[in-house]
């Protein structure tokens, strides 16, 4: 079967494989592109396929994270992950406004911390620094903004003027690309540790609304999920599809914190 050939009956979501970020830096890689993802994205190329690499961050959201347990820094009021404001120097609870010095090590394994930030910006640059053949083109609101809207980059998409696209949620929802077979999502952590109870939530909903970009039309497509947090219910839940999974472990946690659905929250 060709690439993009339409396939009699109703296509399966396609297989996704999670890599675990804290093995790829004890085998000494650094690159914000694991191994696996990086022999994907090669293949795909090489095949004439296009790739999407999904990273839901344009700026420079700080999120602090163990490189040995992955284990975000959280709030010890309300249990979601802490943000580093660097101009203030404080790590601060967006929730309760709970404030702490930077700390020097991970309070549960003594292992090292980092401060994560990097942007669909950074991410365009490293792709294009590992495949110099390849066409790559960022799809957030800043390019979006600069190439001249939505419709112009859909079209060279379509037309196969593009291999890789590296994108945010804009690319997530709704858009049927038929040689699309792979896709990337370079820091699952971004979103999971947002400073926010439904964070959970909206990354399991976001991993797989973007697994749903590859294979439309064929079978053989393949996601790939970075993370340093594996072993986190809803990105174990989003690798299988299991939506009754998630929502019973969510369930769990709005009922045990008294977050909605189990109470109402003011500002």
């Amino acid at each position: 079967r060709r690439p993009g050939e339409t396939v009699a009956g109703n296509l399966e979501l396609p297989p996704v494989e999670i890599v675990d970020m804290r093995l790829e830096l004890h085998r000494g890689r650094t690159s914000i592109i694991s191994a696996p993802l990086h022999e994907l994205i090669e293949r795909t190329v090489a095949a004439r396929e296009q790739a999407i690499l999904f990273l839901n961050r344009r700026g420079t959201a700080t999120v602090v994270l163990c490189r040995s347990c992955g284990d975000a820094l959280t709030c010890p009021n309300c249990d979601v992950p802490m943000v580093y404001h660097q101009d203030r120097g404080r790590l601060l609870c967006h929730r309760c406004n709970h404030r702490e010095l930077p700390r020097q090590a991970c309070p549960r394994c003594s292992g090292v911390l980092n401060y994560f930030g990097a942007g669909t910006q950074r991410v365009e640059e490293e792709v294009k620094a590992q495949f110099p053949g390849a066409r790559v083109a960022r799809w957030d609101q800043d390019s979006v903004r600069r190439q001249g809207g939505h419709e112009r980059l859909l079209r060279a998409i379509e037309r196969r003027e593009i291999d890789i696209v590296v994108g945010t949620q804009m690319i997530a929802k709704g858009l049927d690309l038929p040689m699309v077979t792979a896709i990337g999502v370079v820091h699952a952590d971004t979103m999971l540790h947002l400073p926010d109870f439904r964070s959970a939530e909206r990354t399991f909903q976001l991993l797989t609304q973007v697994s749903g970009r590859a294979g439309r039309r064929a079978g053989g497509s393949r996601v790939i999920v970075q993370t340093y947090s594996p072993d986190h219910y809803a990105v174990r839940a989003a690798s299988r599809h299991d939506y009754d999974g998630f929502y019973g472990e969510e369930i769990s946690f709005r009922r045990a914190h008294r977050y909605p659905l189990y109470s109402r929250l003011a500002r």
